[in-house]
């Protein structure tokens, strides 16, 4: 058995437009107090804040010989963090399928 590399990529649709409503979404609208927490020098605290939201958009995958192009929505766990006197900035993504 050959083993190929195969690439994977994926594009969400409004990708833009998705960043910004989840982290408007991850903002508690209150301060739970974690980003001001003491820690080592040269560390910084911080809070974070998932949601879950469902997505679609364009997967590819391709091989040496082939490239297949499929669109999908699944759901998705974005992950928000914010520093202290910050907003909340969007750091991961985890596909839930």
């Amino acid at each position: 058995m050959e083993n190929s590399a195969i690439a994977i990529t994926a594009n969400f649709v409004e990708s833009r437009l998705l960043r910004n409503l989840v982290e408007k979404l991850a903002d508690r609208r209150y301060d739970i107090g974690y980003s001001h927490e003491k820690v080592e020098p040269g560390w910084l605290a911080i809070e974070t804040s998932s949601i879950e939201a469902h997505v679609s958009g364009q997967m590819s995958l391709s091989s040496k010989d082939d490239l297949i192009n499929m669109l999908f929505t699944t759901c998705f766990l974005f992950t928000c963090t914010k520093a202290k006197g910050q907003d909340y900035s969007l750091t991961w993504v985890n596909s839930l399928s």
